[in-house]
């Protein structure tokens, strides 16, 4: 596989969960290093907003990628309007209400898993013949939750974790095929997603507050867009922002089980899970 620069000029991304967040921002980066972008999004609004946004450089399409056929849908659409597919961002994601996992409702964690786990692998499997044709890249979206402790939310953690082995496992496996994979990891980023999973509810931010001041530094979807485009031009294997998480990942082996135990020997974060247990 090549690691020289990959020129993103006349490429092709589909983007997943493009119409906000991470996914809006990615989508305004990736035009603005010459690339053009399919937008998937589940909102029935999709193809007003973004072709209102970025009129001759990216299409808006409706999917859901619950649902392989739909995704398989859209991808065709793409290659129809677009002409290819270099690359795909499987970047759609939803976060559950924070609570301890017995106190969360089976349904609530049903659909953390159809998108946030076979969302992405759907999103994968339909993009990657024509990925594979163009020798291009696949981008996943991972989290730091993917190595810490996911107390108070466990479903999304664990779908994190598993976003985290799929990029292991595919840059492997896609290495012959002239495909490289880049997962990101990113801790909180200033999205609707995070701002109504976490500043709307005292207690979730509460939770989050047992983590080191310095580790809560909460990012602008452009920065995190700059860290990922950054990445695909460099087919990097990961991309983690802000930086200072990088040496917790690194040494997790030996980090987490101290920090795991520290935290159930906290008294104040037991009495927070207490009353999300009571929920």
């Amino acid at each position: 596989m090549s690691r020289t620069k990959y020129d993103l000029t006349g490429k092709v991304v589909v983007i997943t969960g493009g119409s906000s967040g991470i996914g809006a921002a990615t989508t305004a980066e990736m035009i603005r290093r010459g690339a053009k972008v399919a937008v998937l999004d589940i909102d029935p609004t999709t193809p007003e907003t973004v072709s209102s946004r970025h009129p001759f450089s990216a299409v808006g399409l409706v999917a859901n990628v619950t649902d392989r056929a739909d995704l398989d849908k859209a991808m065709g659409e793409a290659v129809d309007r677009l002409g290819r597919i270099d690359a795909v961002m499987a970047n759609a994601g939803v976060l559950a209400r924070t609570s301890t996992l017995r106190n969360t409702p089976p349904e609530a964690i049903d659909t953390l898993f159809a998108v946030n786990v076979f969302g992405v692998i759907n999103t994968v499997r339909a993009a990657l013949p024509h990925v594979i044709d163009s020798r291009g890249q696949i981008v996943l979206v991972s989290s730091v939750f993917a190595f810490l402790n996911g107390m108070g939310t466990i479903p999304y953690a664990m779908s994190k974790a598993a976003i985290e082995q799929l990029g292991r496992g595919l840059w492997v496996e896609l290495a012959m095929h002239g495909v490289s994979v880049t997962t990101a990891y990113f801790s909180l980023i200033d999205t609707p997603m995070i701002r109504n999973g976490l500043d709307t509810d005292r207690a979730a931010g509460d939770v989050m507050k047992v983590l080191p001041r310095p580790l809560l530094k909460r990012l602008q979807p452009d920065e995190a867009a700059r860290a990922v485009v950054d990445g695909v031009q460099a087919r990097a294997p990961r991309v983690m922002r802000p930086g200072r998480w990088l040496p917790l990942s690194a040494a997790r082996g030996l980090i987490n089980p101290i920090l795991d135990t520290a935290l159930t020997k906290n008294a104040g974060l037991r009495a927070l899970l207490t009353e999300l247990d009571n929920r």
